[in-house]
């Protein structure tokens, strides 16, 4: 089935609700809406987050420490597999987040 989905309409009933988009060969592909922050976590694989709507401080820990990046609609964070991270939405974002399937 072929779907249009308009990001910027969606709108979760919590923060970080999603909505399911694919599933193939174990990646899943999800559309999230939040204007609260996550949790520190480290996914079990790759994680590709790609902020579609509103702005996210993206914090990160790597071998120079705690690290902070500012997200914008349009910009993409990369987490190799085992990078703890922590994403702090400014207001309310809508992030597209491509992962292992059944991540955290």
């Amino acid at each position: 089935m072929t779907s249009i989905i308009r990001a910027k309409d969606f709108t979760a009933s919590r923060p970080w609700g999603a909505l399911d988009i694919a599933s193939m060969q174990g990646v899943s592909t999800r559309l999230h809406w939040t204007d609260k922050p996550y949790r520190w976590h480290i996914n079990d694989g790759e994680e590709v987050f790609v902020v579609l709507d509103g702005q996210v401080e993206m914090k990160y820990r790597d071998v120079e420490g705690e690290r902070s990046a500012i997200l914008n609609a349009g910009d993409i964070f990369f987490a190799n597999e085992g990078t703890e991270h922590c994403a702090f939405p400014v207001g309310e974002a809508r992030i597209l987040v491509v992962e292992k399937q059944g991540s955290l």
